[in-house]
Order: structure tokens, then C-alpha cells, then sequence
């Protein structure tokens, strides 16, 4: 029984289907300085604080 071409899953494609040009850590961009540096763990949080109070304030109660 030939299995290929019964549609078998094919493996090892787990690859992005390309690389930005400007990416933290690329040659143009070496330390993540084109939008002021990547924020770090402690604003990620306080931006996704924020952003959940306001969702809360808006659907008028928690969700």
C-alpha cells in the first residue's frame, strides 16, 4: 500500500516562511533599538494590566 500517496502528514516544516529585515538581534537592528529598545517584562505586564481594566470597564464587569 503506498501511503504517500494516501495523504500522510509530512514532517519537519516547522519553519517561518520568512525572517523580517529589521528584527531584534539582525544586523540592522543588533540590540532592538528601532522602537526605543523592546520593552521589558515589567511594562509588558503593566500594558496588558491596563488594557484588561479598561476591557473590564467597558464590558461594565468582569468577564
Amino acid at each position: 500500500m503506498n501511503y504517500k500517496a494516501q495523504g500522510a502528514p509530512k514532517m519537519g516544516r516547522n519553519a517561518p516562511r520568512h525572517a523580517e529585515h529589521n528584527a531584534p538581534g539582525s544586523d540592522k537592528d543588533p540590540f532592538g533599538e528601532r522602537a526605543g529598545g523592546r520593552p521589558s517584562k515589567a511594562e509588558l505586564l503593566k500594558r496588558m494590566k491596563a488594557a484588561q481594566d479598561e476591557r473590564a470597564k467597558k464590558d461594565g464587569g468582569e468577564g
